[in-house]
């Protein structure tokens, strides 16, 4: 008799927790945290890091914090996975989070005492910081929402995310207004960047663990408990000779590596200060569209998983390969050795062909980590397999990065900085449509067939049992 009423009354709290999409355990209520505490951190850093330089002159010192940024980036990225799985996600969050602050000082400090040996320092820790940082949103991202809805989940993140680009971009461009000459941001505008950051670190502590995640079906995100450091070594080392990691390796490598040439080659180099803040607004923008369109198409476009694969894949191909041609035409009349004779404004009757080209590449770089966030969700559905291979992805892009920003560091020409950057993202293609074909299993059906078969809300089985083996 007792146990039947714990029954009843476990299967009438879960009906109660699930009667709103709204309410505060549903992945769209934690995905859309997570989404804002990017907003917060990893937001702000892309607007400041958009601007060229951190915003400075000379683009030595930031060149260098972000190289350091990235090694470190790489080896806790890698690493980030299984210490979320043993922290869980509010002390890897806030651990992560609390970094960006310490950046963007770094940065105020530099306005004031130019020695560059603060800010690389602070890039180190950030690495280390945005390792933690990815590896657990990541985790969130790809894990919470149910299979079939994930493009809608990853684009709606990325759409909150990157509102923090828009955002960023707009403090420079009001703060720096009527500075149109080349000079650093003013100390305002760092001191915004770090509150925003501020509140990205206390809102972490916001976001629920994913046993305590449910959706709307009922079932849990996941029963998994926290592993051990041991566990985790031994899987992070396996995931160097998994096969489906490997596949994505370039994707991985691409997807941050063209972020110093157009940030600093393009936009730093072809337009003023005030203009620059202003093209960020819109290039994160754009990213908010680009994740929209692409997880439509990822979601939506046909029945069968594995064709709304190739299909999202082939648009991203086609439409690259568009941007990057009308990138090469916009880089052919200037290099390090022909430079422009005058930085652009937004007032030019010359500004709109480069700065629909900066738009442009904001919306592809969206797309494109998008579809390679979909496919990696696709390869499971369980929080602790997914936050390795999140983290796996965030380790080797941080790897490309830091070696971009040393080539622009040596004065590499922007030519060939343009021509690996398409290489790379072409390459990329052909090797994830054969990791879809191989790894991603189709599931044809509907809705309301999956809820119809979803366990028992009372019996402690996880939706996740099902998932599939990697």
């Amino acid at each position: 008799m007792g146990a039947e009423v714990e029954v009843k009354d476990e299967e009438s709290i879960t009906k109660l927790s699930t009667k709103s999409r709204f309410r505060y355990n549903s992945p769209l209520v934690q995905v859309s945290l997570i989404g804002l505490v990017c907003f917060c951190c990893p937001g702000m850093f892309n607007a400041l890091s958009g601007m060229g330089g951190g915003g400075q002159v000379n683009r030595t010192a930031t060149n260098n914090a972000n190289t350091a940024l990235y090694t470190t980036f790489a080896v806790f990225g890698i690493l980030g996975g299984g210490i979320y799985n043993i922290l869980g996600p509010h002390l890897t969050l806030a651990a992560g989070c609390s970094t960006y602050v310490l950046y963007a000082g770094s940065l105020l400090y530099y306005n004031h005492q130019p020695h560059q040996g603060f800010v690389i320092i602070a890039g180190a820790l950030l690495g280390i910081g945005a390792g933690l940082l990815w590896a657990c949103e990541g985790a969130i991202m790809t894990s919470y929402p149910p299979p079939n809805r994930k493009g809608t989940y990853i684009s709606l993140f990325w759409s909150i995310f990157n509102m923090g680009g828009v955002i960023g971009g707009l403090v420079p461009f009001i703060l720096n207004y009527h500075r149109n000459e080349a000079a650093s941001v003013n100390d305002a505008t760092y001191i915004g960047f770090m509150c925003f950051m501020s509140a990205g670190t206390l809102l972490s502590f916001a976001i629920l663990p994913p046993n305590r995640v449910v959706r709307d079906d009922g079932t849990r995100c996941t029963d998994v408990k926290y592993s051990s450091v041991s566990k985790e070594a031994t899987e992070v080392l396996q995931l160097f000779t998994n096969w489906k990691m490997l596949l994505i390796v370039p994707a991985a490598w691409a997807s941050n590596f063209f972020y110093t040439y157009q940030f600093n080659n393009v936009n730093a180099v072809l337009f003023n200060l005030r203009t620059r803040g202003l093209n960020n607004v819109f290039y994160w923008g754009a990213q908010m569209l680009g994740s929209i369109g692409i997880g439509y198409i990822l979601d939506f476009s046909f029945q069968s998983r594995r064709m709304r694969g190739f299909v999202g894949i082939s648009v991203v191909a086609l439409l690259g390969t568009a941007i990057w041609g009308g990138g090469l035409a916009n880089q052919l009349p200037y290099s390090h050795d022909r430079p422009q004779s005058e930085k652009l404004d937004f007032k030019d009757s010359s500004f709109a062909g480069p700065f629909v080209l900066y738009f442009s590449y904001g919306l592809l770089d969206a797309m494109f980590q998008s579809m390679v966030y979909w496919v990696i969700g696709a390869l499971a559905d369980d929080s602790q397999t997914l936050s390795r291979y999140s983290g796996f992805y965030k380790g080797v892009q941080s790897a490309g990065a830091a070696v971009a920003w040393q080539v622009d560091t040596h004065k590499v020409p922007f030519l060939s900085q343009l021509i690996v950057n398409w290489s790379l993202t072409t390459i990329s293609y052909p090797l994830l449509v054969l990791l879809v074909m191989l790894a991603v299993k189709d599931d044809n059906k509907t809705e309301d067939e999956i809820v119809n078969e979803a366990p028992v809300p009372s019996s402690n089985k996880d939706i996740n049992s099902t998932a599939i083996s990697t």
